[in-house]
């Protein structure tokens, strides 16, 4: 006898299926504008328990590390970011409506400063932050300049909070595809090292409904 969640989780993966035929995914890009300017979020991931947790990790390495900039390529709507405490941080992200909200929510902090994708200028930082995006990198060339652009803008640290697999699963989203980046950064950019890994506190469950799949990994440039 099928259980009220296995019925559920069929429901969605043929509501999803559905939707692809119907409205076809415009892109990765496309897709995220479209989202913010509909009032959308950057997903559960930045909010409650999980945005808690991701806090938790990142505020202890920034004070442990001496961390005194940092740039997050991705920062979306500015949630997460109520909760860091970084002595001066830089946002990027492809949304116009998502910048100008995370403008708006830190109007008062003189620390932080947020810019579109196709506003950076070289600024570079002692640690670099891709939370929750790399799996949202549905196009090749859009994930490899993601990546370069991470690596090469820090100076000493990258922390990706991510998925690191390329097994996909037929009841995931279209905006999601799931990237094995570790190999990425082995084949592409051999002297970081990886110096930590981190799992996630709330995994996520067998049925899909909650936790995040997304575990820390923490990269290391030798100096």
């Amino acid at each position: 006898m099928k259980t009220t969640s296995s019925i559920s989780s069929i429901i969605r993966a043929k509501f999803l299926a559905l939707a692809r035929r119907i409205r076809p995914f415009p892109g990765s890009e496309e897709y995220w504008k479209q989202r913010y300017k509909a009032g959308g979020t950057s997903g559960d991931g930045s909010y409650n328990r999980l945005a808690e947790f991701k806090a938790e990790v990142l505020n202890s390495f920034v004070s442990n590390n001496k961390i005194q900039t940092v740039i997050e390529y991705g920062c979306g709507d500015g949630n997460q970011l109520k909760l860091a405490t970084y002595p001066s941080y830089i946002g990027f992200d492809i949304s116009a409506e998502a910048i100008s909200q995370c403008e708006v929510l830190f109007s008062d902090d003189a620390t932080k400063t947020f810019n579109l994708n196709q506003d950076y200028a070289g600024q570079s930082a002692q640690l670099t932050l891709s939370l929750d995006v790399i799996y949202h990198l549905i196009e090749d060339d859009v994930f490899s300049a993601y990546m370069k652009r991470l690596f090469d803008s820090s100076s000493e640290f990258v922390i990706i909070y991510s998925s690191d697999t390329d097994k996909q699963n037929s009841k995931q989203a279209p905006h999601v595809k799931h990237r094995m980046f570790s190999k990425w950064v082995e084949e592409n950019r051999l002297e970081w090292q990886l110096c930590r890994y981190i799992p996630n506190k709330y995994p996520i469950t067998s049925d899909g409904q909650s936790g995040s799949f997304s575990d820390f990994y923490i990269y290391k440039k030798p100096q």
